[in-house]
């Protein structure tokens, strides 16, 4: 193990954060650069390296992190990125942007701060990168098989990388004019730079992994076809379905999902454009959805220049230590400050939005709510409660409800659903159409970037087995696998 006193000596210490006032003036991470590595090997030495380690459980792609501390604790990062990239494709996305349910389930955790495992992953990846310990990995033969990955968001890169490097000729097609899915125009870059996103793109090219961006299986190219062109076909379109607000008023100018107000920031930042069509410079400004997505619209709006910033959740304020009905280690739902709430904005829970209110001109102006609670296991609105708010932009960030079925994609392949709308699959995540394998959230439904990468990795070993008959590629994760959590 690392140290054997380091869970009694040392405390906590996360990675620090630039004042909010400096940071939200411009779109940089939000972390202080370098500050992670003069702490992080007495950080990973806090690892018990205990008998059972549950931060296995806790994470979808079974990650090795006892060993990958170990390594880090004596500082050879060359063995500790090894480590780290025997389970995970892109440790630089997970130890960004994963809520880390590994720290949910350590052991330290019973009754101490858990270890800080997300920073010591992206320390070891990170380190990695500046030392040239990560290069492609090109396979050694090909195997004359070719595969169609729909989608270039975590699971799709995930899949396609496995499944270059077992061989096979891999193309992967984006809709998008770029690729990287919703890591590319869903996460703002205050949470990850994108330059993360494309030294990874360059080192798949390297190994011989094909990108066709702009082209939309269902429109572009018509599913069936691409079937018939290819020998295997993974879908990772992701759910990419804006959960809707059907309220009076929804129709009023000036209310966005949060997927049609994110992506623009996203564009300036990338060139494409000057300023974003949806600003929320001098506005008053609601986000509607107490989520991730939600706490990057806050953060957007913080730098946009918004007048005010309020983020509503129909939910009740969640603790700040578990409830005896999340014991470790399940991942427990506790209120949580992303770097965005420190930057300000108000947060209001246990509320629901009645209606929309707008001016002659049909832009909204207010949203109207009222406080509702549980009883009886049914939300019920509180009467007297009723008020009104000034928003002159609002953004829904509700979650999803599944993959994009407009596209034509879904009716092309003849695909079957599940009870949830999800694309449906077996345990090889294979669909119903020979040869069509589905990973991510389009068979899961919305779920974790982590829970992505191991789809991918698994869906690979899947059409590696339906191409060539065996495969030796992990599968960290089944269809059926759920979270750790309650």
């Amino acid at each position: 193990m690392a140290d054997p006193k380091g869970f009694l000596t040392t405390g906590r210490e996360v990675a620090k954060t630039r004042p909010a006032g400096e940071r939200v003036k411009d779109w940089n991470e939000v972390y202080v650069p370098g500050s992670l590595l003069p702490i992080i090997s007495k950080q990973a030495g806090r690892c018990m390296d205990c008998g059972i380690p549950f931060c296995h459980n806790g994470c979808p792609l079974g990650n090795l992190i006892p060993e990958w501390n170990d390594y880090a604790y004596r500082e050879d990062w060359a063995a500790a990125s090894e480590r780290l990239h025997a389970t995970n494709n892109f440790p630089e996305f997970t130890g960004r942007l994963c809520p880390a349910p590994c720290e949910s389930a350590c052991v330290l955790g019973i009754n101490q701060p858990a270890v800080t495992i997300k920073n010591v992953e992206v320390s070891i990846i990170d380190k990695a990168w500046g030392n040239g310990d990560v290069t492609p990995q090109p396979p050694e033969r090909l195997s004359g098989k070719t595969v169609a990955v729909i989608g270039s968001g975590p699971a799709g890169l995930a899949a396609a990388q496995q499944l270059t490097r077992a061989g096979h000729t891999v193309a992967v097609y984006e809709r998008a004019d770029r690729i990287g899915g919703l890591l590319r125009y869903g996460i703002p870059e205050f949470k990850m730079e994108k330059v993360h996103i494309n030294r990874r793109i360059e080192q798949m090219r390297a190994e011989g992994t094909k990108f066709r961006t702009e082209v939309e299986i269902g429109r572009d190219i018509d599913a069936a076809k691409l079937r018939r062109r290819y020998d295997a076909v993974v879908i990772a379109a992701g759910a990419t379905v804006s959960r809707d607000l059907p309220v009076p008023g929804r129709d009023l100018n000036g209310i966005h999902f949060a997927m049609e107000y994110l992506p623009l920031a996203n564009k300036v930042q990338e060139g494409d454009l000057t300023a974003s069509p949806i600003t929320a410079e001098g506005k008053h400004v609601v986000v509607i959805g107490g989520g991730d997505t939600g706490a990057d619209c806050v953060g957007t709006a913080h730098r946009q220049g918004a007048a005010s910033v309020t983020q509503l959740e129909i939910m009740p304020k969640p603790g700040e230590e578990r409830n005896a009905n999340q014991p470790w280690p399940t991942f427990p739902m506790l209120y949580k400050v992303t770097s965005a709430h420190e930057e300000g904005g108000e947060r209001v829970y246990s509320v629901s939005t009645t209606h929309f209110e707008g001016d002659e001109d049909g832009n909204v102006q207010f949203l109207h709510l009222v406080e509702v609670e549980f009883k009886d296991g049914k939300l019920e609105q509180k009467p007297g409660t009723e008020r009104k708010i000034p928003a002159q932009l609002v953004t829904l960030a509700m979650g999803f409800t599944g993959t994009d079925q407009a596209n034509g994609l879904v009716q092309q392949f003849g695909l079957e659903l599940d009870a949830r709308g999800n694309i449906a699959r077996d345990a090889q995540y294979a669909t119903n159409v020979d040869g069509v394998f589905v990973a991510g959230d389009a068979g899961r439904g919305q779920s974790l970037i982590v829970w992505a990468i191991a789809e991918g990795r698994s869906a690979a070993r899947g059409v590696d087995r339906f191409l060539t008959g065996t495969s030796e590629l992990p599968a960290p994760v089944k269809p059926t696998d759920r979270a750790l959590t309650v």
